[in-house]
């Protein structure tokens, strides 16, 4: 029961947002009781907590799968962009700013655990694409890396941009090329310009 109040829970908080979202919502949604609820969750805080590392370690999973069968860096990218923009619902309902705002507490955590996870993955990320001669091997890997954390989550604060001014897809695209424009060597340059070309014949 606990696993399948955190999978309705989580689907709830990712359509209509964490604070708007009451306990009494989800009871309804299960056609259970909300003392159900209590017997596994002392309150809403425990539940958004739970629900918050649950998304977290599913994101993981899915990611950790890209990168094991990817052999193309700049692809993975990409990849790993559709997979979180599906999965999250293309957060319209900008699941991480409500959690700095309502959740401050649980937010700091998960950014600590974003932060541990998105390192480790686009450094070795960025290593591979120097080994394959796509990334230029003068770059500074550990700084780049936290750059990236750094600027994917800077995109996401809605105090500089606004979802009702900025798409987040077109938000990510943009900073993936920003990022990959960079660091990319003449051939990682052709296969970059391959990836932009197909994803706004996409979006047109």
């Amino acid at each position: 029961m606990r696993e399948k109040i955190i999978n309705k829970a989580a689907e709830l908080f990712l359509n209509f947002g964490f604070k708007s979202v009451t306990m009494d919502d989800i009871a309804n949604e299960m056609a259970i009781s909300k003392k159900t609820i209590y017997v596994h969750f002392a309150n809403k805080t425990k539940l958004i907590e739970a629900v918050t590392f649950t998304i977290f370690e599913n994101v993981c999973e899915g990611i950790d799968g890209i990168c094991n069968s990817s052999d193309n860096p700049i692809k993975e990218l990409y990849d790993i962009k559709m997979f979180v923009l599906h999965y999250l619902k293309n957060e319209k309902t900008s699941p991480q700013f409500q959690l700095k705002k309502y959740y401050p507490k649980i937010y700091n955590q998960l950014k600590l655990k974003q932060f541990e996870k998105m390192y480790d993955s686009v450094k070795e990320s960025l290593q591979n694409g120097i080994a394959n001669g796509l990334f230029r091997d003068s770059i500074d890997v550990d700084f780049i890396s936290k750059m990236y954390f750094t600027g994917m989550t800077g995109i996401k604060d809605q105090t500089i941009f606004p979802l009702n001014n900025y798409d987040m897809e077109y938000l990510i695209e943009s900073y993936l090329e920003y990022h990959l424009r960079a660091i990319v060597t003449d051939k990682g340059l052709q296969i970059l310009n391959k990836f932009i070309k197909s994803n706004q014949s996409l979006n047109t």
